[in-house]
């Protein structure tokens, strides 16, 4: 009996301490805005599980730094700096897409709001920020409905229609035999020798078709 008196009172203690409380009020909130960023909308979307673990994986890790930290007095230097340090890595490889590497900048801002935000009243100005990062991002994803340029390279053979006079006969030539929606084309090359012309026919659609574009240019070839 005196060892279970004896238990409850520590188990009491433990929960009644303000560190531990704060704690588990702020991981909590944090991992409540990162499953609605990265399970509810970005996996919902973009089916990649690999990006998943990263994102939660740095989320969580950047929230115990700054958290527990955050007693050194550092605050924002620190949350800026670590801020930062992260900004600055690049994966060597495999190469990270755009539209990831923003998702993971609002993975880690997550966590260091989440960790050094000082709680006022209600922790109105907390839950505030994290409601706008979440409907901000969904925003985004889903509202702008803004369409992808792609292109197709193609090597065409009917070199009388490349010149200027001639464009959009050329435009709709190519809409017929690629089966897209071609507006605009580019001519990159005449080859006059052997009649054909490399050419880059762009057209909308919802994706980014174009992955070295998403993906961003490297000059370490």
């Amino acid at each position: 009996m005196e060892e279970f008196e004896g238990t409850s009172r520590t188990i009491n203690q433990f929960l009644g301490n303000s560190f531990v409380f704060e704690f588990g009020m702020r991981f909590l909130l944090n991992m409540t805005v990162i499953l609605l960023l990265v399970r509810g909308i970005y996996y919902n979307r973009y089916k990649n599980k690999d990006f998943v673990f990263t994102f939660f994986l740095f989320n969580v890790v950047n929230f115990l730094i700054c958290f527990l930290l955050s007693a050194t007095k550092l605050k924002m230097g620190f949350a800026f700096g670590l801020f930062a340090i992260f900004s600055i890595i690049r994966y060597r490889t495999v190469t990270v897409p755009v539209r990831e590497m923003g998702y993971f900048f609002v993975c880690v801002a997550v966590g260091i709001i989440n960790a050094l935000t000082p709680l006022g009243a209600g922790n109105y100005e907390l839950i505030i920020a994290d409601i706008l990062l979440v409907g901000v991002t969904f925003g985004l994803e889903h509202g702008l409905n803004i369409k992808h340029e792609n292109f197709r390279e193609v090597r065409y053979e009917k070199i009388d229609l490349v010149v200027p006079e001639r464009r959009q006969e050329m435009i709709e030539d190519l809409r017929k035999r690629i089966g897209l929606p071609i507006h605009r084309v580019e001519i990159l090359h005449v080859d006059f020798l052997r009649d054909v012309a490399r050419v880059h026919a762009f057209y909308y659609s919802n994706e980014n078709e174009n992955k070295s574009a998403a993906y961003g240019s490297s000059s370490d070839d």
